[in-house]
């Protein structure tokens, strides 16, 4: 038996419904993996290794920090700009202090301006690929191995940048099993 009326119709409003429910759910991942794999939206490239070749012309990088509003920690970078050639591998450190009584784990956020450079900006290690994790007063400075990538200078986008800025952002996350279970067990001892 076909349905027919509004049967039909509501069958096919709940497809519709489940439909852009699903791209919608899908949209997130989606965009983030395209934004890492162009740069689009000031989000850097990785790589395992460096630049294959060093051109002579410079580019400033400049650090910025900052937490979400819920997060206790102090993090600054130790440096504010750096230049270097394009192609050059570049170093640097941002530092994080927990000046808390409780341990508190972190997950970085990034992207870097101007958004045209995004794609052009690529990260070898950082701290920012893995969850922080800080003890009760402690300090620690986290690197980040970089490099412009030479084909910059062909981007008509891109071409005539002369300053990238590197933001990250600190946000608090869930601190990871064994810990938690600690952290419970020494607030338990307190009380």
């Amino acid at each position: 038996m076909a349905m027919t009326g509004p049967g039909k119709t509501v069958v096919k409003l709940v497809g519709v419904v489940a439909l852009m429910g699903g791209l919608a759910w899908a949209s997130v991942p989606f965009y983030s993996w395209f934004c890492k794999v162009t740069g689009f939206g000031g989000v850097p490239g990785v790589s395992a290794s460096g630049a294959d070749h060093v051109l002579d012309r410079t580019i400033k990088v400049r650090f910025d920090a900052s937490t979400d509003r819920d997060m206790a920690w102090d993090f600054k970078p130790v440096e504010r700009t750096m230049e270097i050639k394009i192609g050059e591998t570049g170093l640097a450190f941002y530092e994080a202090h927990n000046p808390t009584d409780r341990p508190i784990a972190g997950t970085a956020t990034y992207n870097v301006f101007p958004y045209e450079a995004g794609g052009y900006f690529i990260k070898i290690q950082c701290f920012c690929f893995n969850e922080q994790v800080l003890q009760p007063g402690e300090t620690v400075q986290m690197p980040v191995t970089f490099y412009v990538d030479p084909e910059i200078v062909d981007d008509i986008d891109a071409k005539h940048v002369n300053a990238i800025t590197l933001s990250y952002t600190f946000y608090e996350t869930d601190l990871p099993e064994g810990l938690a279970s600690l952290d419970a067990g020494q607030q338990n001892n307190l009380n």
